[in-house]
């Protein structure tokens, strides 16, 4: 590829991902541009995210679900949450946080595994997750009666962000960060 055919594929690229209102994996955007490379296609998204950083945009290429999104760069976030006030999403409960961090840690699972680890039902938390599509059901259990099982999905690692499971916080991570805010906190009070 020429360097007048590379600054083109770069503008289609970036055409692709600024029209998605979804990621786009490389392999997708590889549909839409002949001749291109899963390796070219992230040089170019490197190459997009160094003029964006040269030129002080305002928004960047992310590596998310898998695929790519363009998106405001965080120091917008105040603005871009005013524009969008009414649009936010509705928070998650307490209990669906709960819920959703036991089938993220230990997918696939069954309702029963996740009621014995909250120790409450949870019938209702799963059924307002799958409507949200943030869990799907991705089989059965050889278990008795063949329970259903859940994991989560892509629009959960829309959600919160991330570009597959392996990102999230390990379980000792998680609990290294409790103890620090506790040890801060009560370093406050005294």
């Amino acid at each position: 590829m020429g360097q007048m055919e590379s600054a083109f594929m770069r503008q289609v690229v970036e055409a692709l991902i600024f029209a998605s209102d979804v990621p786009l994996s490389a392999e997708q955007i590889r549909q839409y541009v002949d001749g291109a490379t899963p390796s070219q296609i992230r040089k170019a998204i490197e190459t997009l995210n160094l003029e964006y950083t040269k030129t002080n945009r305002a928004f960047h290429v992310i590596a998310v679900a898998g695929g790519f999104q363009m998106v405001t760069r965080e120091n917008y976030s105040q603005w871009v949450k005013k524009l969008y006030h009414r649009r936010i999403k509705a928070r998650l409960s307490q209990a669906a946080l709960e819920t959703l961090a036991i089938i993220a840690y230990r997918q696939p699972v069954t309702k029963t595994d996740v009621a014995a680890i909250r120790g409450v039902n949870c019938d209702a938390v799963v059924k307002t997750l799958l409507e949200r599509r943030l869990i799907n059901i991705s089989g059965r259990s050889d278990g008795p009666g063949r329970p259903l099982l859940y994991r989560t999905t892509n629009e959960f690692l829309r959600y919160f962000g991330v570009n597959a499971l392996s990102d999230l916080p390990k379980p000792r991570e998680i609990e290294e960060i409790m103890k620090e805010e506790n040890h801060s906190s009560e370093d406050a009070v005294e």
